[in-house]
């Protein structure tokens, strides 16, 4: 069944949003290096928990955590925002809280609002407990219903996540109060990760019964106020389910630029921060603060228009411009060789990095595959699309130097407006080829790969469709365990290789990190914090 256009441009908008978001490319910090190369050096991160954080004590109650965070959550619907930590996903994870969590060091999703969730032994049922007596702020119960009720009204509301859902999820039972039963059509060992983002943000009737949207949740702190560009600030929940919380509030800012951010955080104006950029990253990094650094892989990639008409529809002259795009001098040129450049699919940091070697750099192939494609009738005109930052320029033109010394002609499509190209991208499809991000999660590595690779996805900017990398995918879906995981893995970069759905030119580490004052933030999936333990010392 198809979806009107209206609404399929809607849920784009909303995937999109995110994608633009989570890149590294689209900060507006400066960080040209003149021209100069200087070789990425790698090895130097450590990826989850990091820096010194001092002896906690006994925690103390009171006080405002002042979190400057990556972006706004313009609204606190799961069902309208992306939840990520990229997104503003922080702040609606302290209103509703979620059913499970990812834990970072044990690298496993647990129970957290849930009790349990346990499956059958092909992964096709899943049946979750919830904890007695927790209430949403309003006082009403959290019931089996409740949650039933919400992850519909999701889907019905059309949230990022229902083309990942709505085909799987055949039926969501309310057992008795107490236990929620899903059967999925398909087997997903990774289900549990649904439940760690957005859909596991469980809403209160209430919030969504009439004409305007109340963010009523289960979380440790409520909406007290909301100037959109300006500050957010949520007050304690004291009927909270873990305890009343330590804070009494949190302060959400968004400075404009991640330098801003570390300023903030060591001038102390600043409690915790959000960043993305990589050489910001590596400064916070290197002064020690404490915090949680996270791992993605296509943090930083070319999208490719494959539909008819476009260049990209041509593998040769995607193949052409994988080979030519060098990730070391895009990287040099933006962050003075700051962040982790490279064309696989999950960089030598990740535990799912693969074996199968990437595409290389050969200026002499790509050549001879663009004269291919012009004795077919190519004119070798391709047009790339990204922002008017000083970091998106130089990345422009680098981009545009990489391709035309192997023979293309490029243009360059600047847009100011993160609306604007969210629209030329994910809904208008006007474009050859643009900066963005997949941000594809060590977590649960099937959810984005799903989003961008699969044919139907509407995650799928390009359009690239491949039937062998579908079936790949729902390999992905139901692999049980982590060699079984990676062996689909090393397949689907194998075909990523072959096909070159995007140019991938490098994986990104997002940096929550906070002031040594501040104890018992608790990371979990999709690079997102939980706040309801969070407390301030001296």
């Amino acid at each position: 069944m198809k979806r009107a256009p209206r609404v399929r441009a809607r849920l784009a908008a909303v995937l999109a949003a995110a994608a633009l978001l989570s890149s590294a490319c689209a900060s507006p910090d400066g960080g040209g290096d003149g021209g100069k190369r200087q070789k990425a050096e790698r090895g130097r991160y450590t990826f989850g928990s990091v820096g010194e954080q001092p002896d906690a004590g006994e925690p103390v109650r009171g006080g405002t955590l002042r979190f400057a965070d990556y972006a706004e959550a313009r609204s606190l619907s799961p069902a309208a925002t992306y939840a990520t930590g990229a997104s503003g996903g922080s702040a609606l994870a302290a209103v509703y809280d979620v059913l499970m969590r990812y834990d970072t060091a044990a690298q496993s999703y647990e129970p957290w609002l849930a009790e349990s969730l346990t499956s059958n032994d092909d992964a096709t049922v899943w049946t979750l407990e919830l904890r007695d007596g927790v209430e949403f702020s309003d006082g009403t119960p959290l019931d089996a219903k409740a949650v039933v009720a919400s992850l519909a009204w999701y889907q019905e509301s059309k949230g990022a996540d229902t083309a990942l859902l709505a085909p799987d999820l055949a039926k969501t039972e309310a057992v008795d109060d107490s236990t929620v039963v899903f059967t999925l059509r398909t087997s997903w060992a990774t289900f549990p990760a649904m439940l760690a983002q957005a859909p596991g943000m469980i809403v209160a009737p209430a919030a969504y019964a009439g004409d305007t949207f109340r963010p009523i949740g289960a979380g440790p702190f409520t909406l007290q106020k909301h100037a959109p560009q300006e500050e957010m600030i949520l007050k304690a929940n004291k009927k909270y389910w873990k305890g009343e919380p330590h804070l009494d509030a949190v302060r959400f800012v968004w400075p404009q630029a991640d330098r801003a951010k570390l300023d903030a955080l060591n001038d102390g104006t600043a409690d915790v921060t959000y960043m993305r950029s990589p050489d910001v990253v590596d400064d916070a990094v290197k002064e020690g603060h404490p915090g949680e650094l996270t791992l993605t892989g296509l943090g930083n990639m070319v999208t490719v228009n494959t539909r008819e008409g476009r260049p990209g529809e041509d593998v040769r002259i995607r193949m052409a411009m994988a080979l030519a795009l060098d990730p070391e001098l895009d990287t040099a040129r933006a962050y003075g060789g700051k962040g982790l450049p490279g064309q696989e699919i999950f960089p030598p940091e990740s535990r799912w990095h693969s074996g199968v070697e990437p595409l290389g750099i050969d200026l002499d192939k790509a050549k001879e595959l663009l004269a291919e494609a012009r004795k077919d009738g190519y004119d070798g005109t391709v047009t790339y699309m990204d922002g008017t930052d000083p970091v998106s320029r130089s990345k422009a033109v680098v981009v545009k130097a990489m391709l035309e010394r192997v023979g293309f002609t490029v243009e360059l499509d600047l847009v100011s407006s993160i609306a604007d190209r969210v629209s030329k991208t994910y809904v208008d499809h006007d474009f050859d080829i643009s900066r963005g991000a997949a941000s594809v999660s060590e977590g649960d590595p099937y959810h984005r790969l799903q989003n961008i690779l699969n044919s139907e996805s509407y995650g799928n900017p390009g359009g690239y469709a491949d039937p062998e990398m579908d079936q790949l995918l729902v390999r992905l879906q139901g692999a049980k365990d982590e060699a079984g995981t990676q062996k689909v893995l090393d397949d689907i970069q194998t075909l990523f290789n072959e096909d070159v759905p995007v140019i991938n030119l490098g994986a990104s580490a997002g940096f929550t990190a906070w002031g040594e004052h501040v104890h018992g933030i608790v990371p979990t999936d999709e690079y997102m914090v939980l706040l309801g333990e969070a407390w301030i010392g001296t």
